[in-house]
């Protein structure tokens, strides 16, 4: 399975911010630290915000933060969120699948995508930036 652009940026701008401590980059700095077009980021972290996962202000003394409810934040249900609740193969799709009523393999992909986030949802947003990982974004994360 693969993760499209916006969730593997929403899952890398939390971690970002969790490892920030106090500090409030803006929206510009986190897409040049990252590498992404600032629009891409702009759109992700929008979407963070409405779900109450990071704290957006503007203007002198704004930036990004992160807020409780992100911070403890299921990975997985950060995944389902921009990932959305579509099967991983698109059977019914403009060109219907000829094996859709009988197909076993429909099934089978289901249940190996709900593993997949089943393994994920234990995890927090917090967990994911423990070490080594925290010190090493927390490091890459001050030289964009």
């Amino acid at each position: 399975m693969r993760l499209l652009r916006s969730t593997d940026l929403a899952l890398r701008v939390l971690m970002r911010l969790a490892v920030e401590d106090g500090a409030t980059p803006t929206t510009r700095e986190v897409a040049a630290g990252m590498e992404v077009p600032y629009t891409h980021a702009a759109k992700v972290v929008a979407e963070l915000q409405h779900q109450g996962l990071v704290d957006a202000r503007r203007g002198r003394g704004g930036g990004l933060a992160l807020t409780e409810k992100g911070r403890t934040a299921s990975v997985g249900a950060v995944v389902r969120s921009f990932e959305g609740e579509g099967d991983v193969v698109e059977c019914e799709g403009a060109t219907p699948c000829p094996l859709r009523s009988d197909c076993r393999l429909r099934g089978a992909l289901r249940r190996a995508q709900e593993a997949f986030y089943a393994s994920l949802d234990p995890l927090t947003v917090q967990d994911m930036v423990a070490a080594p990982t925290g010190p090493l974004l927390l490091g890459i994360s001050r030289h964009p």
